[in-house]
């Protein structure tokens, strides 16, 4: 009976060490090979996983691309609307601050202008009331003076009639004469009108 091969080199000394030493050589060779085919693939799988990632990547960018310069574009112009609307609010408020300062300026002046023109009216009416006070005076002494003259032509002609004379005489005076409570009262009238005007 014929025994295997294997038990042979394994019952001798010699055949088993070069047998192990052959047959590890022989797995280390397996094994080499093995990591080889697979490093082969891995590099083979890497390169069209490589390929399929820069395929997405160019449908991405081709994809995105208008989205994203579209993107650009709107942030463009609103960044351009924002410094537009700054520029002009700027503006807006430059104009409404020398409005404003104007108008101050000018409700300024015109109390300045509505005082003189009080001051004036005040001077005004003083004038005005002096020239009435005097004018009154003046009216007051040419009525007595022309009473007077009245009466003084008045009481020679009486005085020359042979009868009645000296009745006609007291009825001519006492119409040339104004009456005394007239006089009084508007000399009262114009003691209180003059402290009132002044004042």
């Amino acid at each position: 009976m014929e025994m295997p091969l294997s038990l042979v080199l394994l019952q001798s000394p010699v055949l088993a060490d070069g047998g192990l030493a052959i047959a590890a050589d022989v797995a280390m060779i397996v094994v080499a090979v093995a990591i080889v085919v697979t490093a082969v693939t891995a590099v083979v799988l890497m390169r069209k996983m490589s390929r399929t990632i820069d395929g997405v990547r160019t449908g991405i960018n081709q994809n995105l691309g208008p989205v994203s310069d579209r993107a650009r574009s709107i942030s463009d112009n609103v960044d351009f609307i924002s410094q537009a609307l700054r520029t002009d609010v700027e503006r807006l408020n430059g104009s409404v601050r020398a409005l404003s300062d104007r108008l101050h300026q000018a409700s300024d002046r015109m109390e300045e202008r509505i005082e003189e023109f009080n001051a004036l009216m005040e001077v005004v009416q003083a004038e005005a009331e002096g020239i009435f006070i005097d004018t009154a005076a003046t009216v007051r002494g040419v009525r007595e003076g022309a009473a007077a003259i009245t009466r003084g032509a008045a009481k020679p002609t009486v005085d020359a009639s042979p009868a009645g004379g000296e009745e006609a005489a007291d009825l001519l005076d006492e119409a040339s004469e104004p009456d005394d409570d007239v006089l009084e009262s508007r000399s009262a009238e114009e003691a209180e009108a003059l402290p009132a005007r002044e004042g």
